[in-house]
Parts: structure tokens; sequence; C-alpha cells
């Protein structure tokens, strides 16, 4: 905040000594962007697109946020300079989307891309039952918010949009949890009836009673199908009696061994490196950031001597670049350390499979270990970046 007033009396300097529209404009960008720093330093999980510019003698400053605070910064600096200023800035969400402004996920696995058009770069999926923000719309796309706080689009298709008063309503009915890695929903308590649709490893649908040897189950837009069984199981009893120990961890990533690597994949169809990392953590109970270079920043840091010494079962090891005079250090990869003898962790890079810091192990990756950057431990830390599900629960 510091750098925020200091940016604002130049400006104000600026303005009553010479009034230089050039120079105010100037000015102001640097307020504005000041205010973008603090309130939405990472545009992957908040927007603040606003540009001011000079037009007819008046300030116009336009553009979107789904920050209210920073929105009423830079107002509020406006005003203090008593600035005539025309106003045309979107608060997301707005009456674009109207009163339907959540929805759940409504297919096994929703594809978000960085842009609102099915060619654009996949950033992140989300699993059936996902619960979601919407904050904008485009065409046949949304922008939406994860529980990760990840923002980005999504088709229409793939989402099942409810008002407030359903959306909570949906949230506290009982739910079951697909536990296995794929399987599917069937029409019938048969698993030769028709397919309703996929599932995959996290799914979410809401219960509905037992039938025979299935859970008979409802989706987010009121289709109804069974489960098996043995292939998925209460959610609440799952999460509490979920034990998130290292041994657990290392049960649930190599029980991924071999699936594909995709990039801004995070399902058992196919994931990146940190899709991976962010999947093993959620079946222990645990929503993580979604990117490597978000998730270096939550958890306790270990391991400052970069010799493994320090590492236990389950901590995160980051690769990249480091930083130097000219530049800031890059995360490229993460994966996760098994605490063996082998000196063996567990990653996605062209398929999930473990690798070794040991030169002497035919499976050394010499490549990560000349890029390792450091580790984070996320087992048994509070941290606001990590989502523990079954505290929540209790609440």
């Amino acid at each position: 905040m510091k750098l925020f007033k200091y940016v604002l009396l130049l400006v104000a300097f600026t303005y009553l000594s010479c009034n230089n529209n050039s120079l105010l404009v100037t000015g102001l960008k640097g307020v504005n962007e000041s205010i973008k720093k603090e309130y939405a330093p990472d545009k992957r999980v908040a927007i603040y697109d606003i540009d001011l510019d000079y037009y007819d003698d008046k300030i116009v400053v336009s553009g979107e946020t789904d920050s209210k605070i920073g929105y009423q910064k830079l107002l509020d600096s406006l005003k203090s300079l008593d600035i005539d200023f025309i106003n045309k800035i979107r608060i997301l969400p707005d009456t674009v989307i109207g009163n339907n402004k959540f929805a759940f996920a409504n297919n096994s696995v929703i594809n978000i891309r960085s842009e609102p058009k099915h060619s654009a770069e996949l950033g992140t999926q989300g699993l059936l039952g996902m619960p979601l923000k919407i904050l904008d719309k485009n065409g046949d796309f949304y922008r939406v918010q994860t529980p990760d706080k990840y923002i980005s689009w999504v088709d229409k298709g793939g989402i099942h949009r409810m008002n407030k008063g359903e959306f909570d309503a949906w949230n506290t009915r009982k739910k079951v949890i697909f536990t296995k890695n794929f399987g599917y929903v069937y029409a019938e308590p048969n698993e030769n009836s028709t397919i309703i649709s996929d599932i995959s490893l996290g799914g979410i649908l809401k219960f509905i009673g037992n039938r025979n040897n299935f859970f008979e189950v409802e989706y987010p837009d009121n289709r109804t199908g069974f489960i098996k069984r043995e292939e998925a199981v209460n959610y609440d009893s799952w999460l509490m009696n979920l034990i998130s120990s290292e041994e657990n961890i290392e049960k649930t990533a190599k029980s991924m061994e071999g699936f594909p690597y995709l990039w801004g994949g995070t399902s058992s169809k196919g994931m990146d490196c940190s899709g991976f990392t962010k999947m093993v953590y959620l079946m222990n109970g645990f929503v993580i950031p979604r990117d490597a270079s978000q998730q270096i920043n939550a958890g306790k840091i270990v391991d400052n001597k970069l010799n493994f010494a320090d590492l236990q079962k389950g901590d995160l090891l980051f690769f990249g670049t480091k930083a130097d005079e000219n530049t800031k250090q890059r995360v490229v990869h993460v994966g996760i350390w098994l605490g063996n003898e082998k000196m063996e962790f567990i990653h996605a890079s062209g398929n999930v499979h473990v690798s070794s810091m040991d030169e002497n192990q035919t499976n050394f990756d010499e490549m990560n270990k000349n890029r390792y950057l450091g580790s984070r431990r996320y087992l048994g830390i509070k941290d606001k970046n990590i989502i523990d599900l079954k505290a929540r629960l209790k609440l």
C-alpha cells in the first residue's frame, strides 16, 4: 500500500501543478497498476483488466474485475483527485449471467480453457459434481471459478447452472464419490443396461437410495442413474474416514501409475504434472493450488540445502530454472517424494511414473536433479492455500 499511496501523491502533484492530460493519464495508470498488483497479482485466480484513457476532456475507465475492493480503491483514488471521469467498468459477475451465478460440472470431466473457444489451450479440468462460480458469459462459454480459485472458460454443455438457493440445496444433500479410476453410470441397477455416462475418479453425484448392489444417484441436471456400490462410497463417510498419511499419499499416487500426460489435465483421463499432484491430494481430502508455480507458494519450505536429506514421503518437489540477477525463478515441474532408500519420486512426465534422484538407480532422472529448486510439505500444515475438506465438513 505504501507504493500505491506514493504513486497517488505523484498523480495529485502532477494534476495540480500542470494539469497535463497525458501526464495525468500516465500517473493514473500507475495507480491502477499498483491496485492490480495488490488485489489481483495472479491473473489465474483473480480478474482485474481495467484501463484508463482520455477522451473529450474526460478520463474514461473501462474493463472488468471480480475484485470489489480493488474497484472501490480505484474509484476512491479518482474521486480524491476531483477528476471528472466516465465509469465503464464491469464488476463480475453482473447482469450478463442473470441469477444463475453458480453451477456444477455435469460431465465426467469438463475441459476448462484459457479462452472462450474450443481451440483454446486447456487450462484445467473439473470433475463431475465439482461446484463452480460463474463470473461471465461469451457466446456458448462461461467464465467459471473452480474451488482452487482457478478462473477460465467452459462450454455450456459441460455444466448445469443454478441460482443460489438451488446451489445451496444441492450442497446439503447426501452424495456419493466414485473411488475407482474409471467406470459407468447405468440407466438401471444392472451393468448390462444402457449407459447414462462414464464417470472417473473423484466424481460426485447426489445419493438417492440403494438398489441391490447399486447406488441410485442424481446428476446436477436431474438425470438419474446407478453406480456399482463396490465402485463408490458415501461422500461424508469417505471424507471422515480418510487418513491423510504419508503412506496413503504414496498409495494414491502409485494407483495412477501409467496415466497419460495431458497438458491442463487434472483427471484420470489425463493429467499434467501439477494436475497429478492435485488429484493425489484431492483423493486424500485436500484442495491445493492448480499450477506448480502456485503450489510452490503453499505449505512449509523443506530441504533448504537441496540435498534431499530433510524430505518426508508426500512432500512436493519443484523443478525449473533458478533465479539470477536478471531473471526470476521459473517453476515448470512438480513431483511427489516417496521417501525410500532409492531416493524416488513419482511424477507425470510423458505418463505417471517413478524416477530417482540416485545416480546409481536405473530410473535416475538426471535432468530433474539438475533443475531441482526445493520442496514443500503439505501434510500437517495449516495454510490458506491448502483447503482441508474434512475440516470444512465439521463446520
